[in-house]
């Protein structure tokens, strides 16, 4: 995403001010991305040795909810608690469909004109969307939901990647993505430093960033109305380092070339040898970021004649020369503006309409960690 595109009128940046997140938990929410989400504001908190962040969890009417994995968790209150957020994630799990209330999207929409940020992780997209607050936004949700969150709600800006920071809204798509999500947040916040520091704590070898994609099935995409077509890209994605020729490609589904353009054009709205350069690189990003193998040995094993002409597919489709991707090299400037801070609330008490939040509690622990105030903040 572009400077250009990115404007966050919400963020914090370096405040000393804690910002506050609820997390309001739907029918069925997955545990692991709720926890890829709080965990790295704990460590941020633990790391820099004051309340960087605090967060609530809600529900509906303030009753326990059960997770995915049939766990009941009980929220520290409602909804409709006079708390004052900065930041609302919703957090959905199975079937957000079904698990979505007027009563949620009323809600979620008086949220949006407090301008508060709005996210998701998992499928808590779904609940946005039903709300009208992701129209024109880019969005990822998990995989399983692109092809019916598409029809349901046509003007949300899908994508495949594995999290999407547009304006005031940021989206994950479930699993551990929300974790590098938030580093990114928090990195965005207080610096790498810091998100460096809490990858650590967390044994996390490496924080991925927007340009991440999730592995999407293509069946998920397509289902099961286009045999030929998944034929043909199962075949370009078992030929990689030697690409087949369209022509190739076309006789052994036993179809023209002419169809074969036609398909990737309806259903993929690109040309075959466009689709097959894609995979191609996509292989070659996995290669730079997760082998020790050398630039020309990845450009061999992906199908490519040269290394310049390698350098030269990458930067066109990443923004960045492979290089720089093997290095660590992000040129992308991601954010633009910040506004002035908060009240200032570290170490306040908390208010009579105000429950404690969790966040306080964890850092008075942490205190005894080694790794407490391990990370000064300016």
């Amino acid at each position: 995403m572009t400077t250009d595109q990115v404007k966050n009128p919400t963020a914090v940046g370096h405040s000393n001010i804690p910002q506050t997140l609820g997390f309001l938990l739907l029918d069925n929410f997955t545990l692991i991305s709720l926890a890829s989400a709080i965990e790295p504001l704990r460590m941020a908190n633990q790391l820099a040795g004051r309340e960087l962040y605090r967060w609530y969890t809600l529900t509906q009417d303030g009753a326990p909810v059960r997770a995915s994995d049939g766990l009941n968790v009980t929220p520290d209150a409602s909804m409709h608690a006079p708390l004052s957020l900065d930041w609302v994630v919703v957090c959905g799990g199975v079937a957000p469909q079904h698990s979505v209330s007027r009563e949620h999207i009323q809600w979620l929409q008086a949220q949006s004109r407090q301008l508060r940020r709005l996210g998701a992780i998992c499928t808590g997209s779904w609940a946005l969307g039903q709300a009208g607050l992701l129209d024109h936004y880019e969005t990822s949700i998990h995989w399983e939901c692109l092809a019916s969150i598409q029809e349901a709600f046509p003007k949300i800006v899908l994508t495949t990647r594995l999290f999407s920071i547009d304006r005031d809204r940021f989206t994950a798509s479930g699993g551990t993505a929300p974790l590098d999500m938030m580093l990114n947040l928090i990195a965005h916040d207080h610096g790498k430093e810091l998100s460096a520091g809490i990858s650590e704590m967390f044994v996390y070898e490496r924080m991925r960033n927007e340009q991440d994609q999730q592995r999407v099935p293509l069946k998920h995409v397509l289902g099961t109305t286009q045999p030929k077509l998944l034929e043909i890209v199962a075949l370009m994605e078992s030929n990689l380092e030697e690409p087949l020729e369209l022509d190739e490609l076309a006789s052994y589904v036993d179809v023209s070339r002419r169809q074969l353009e036609r398909l990737f054009q309806r259903y993929l709205h690109c040309s075959p040898s466009r689709y097959y350069l894609k995979l191609r690189l996509v292989r070659a990003r996995q290669l730079l970021k997760q082998t020790p193998l050398s630039i020309i040995e990845i450009a061999s094993v992906c199908g490519f004649v040269s290394t310049p002409h390698f350098s030269k597919c990458y930067r066109e489709c990443f923004g960045i020369p492979p290089r720089d991707e093997r290095l660590g090299i992000h040129t992308r400037q991601k954010y633009q503006e910040k506004v002035p801070p908060l009240l200032k609330r570290w170490g306040a008490e908390p208010t009579s309409n105000e429950p404690a939040s969790s966040a306080l509690l964890a850092l008075a622990y942490a205190q005894g960690e080694p790794t407490f105030a391990s990370v000064p903040l300016a």
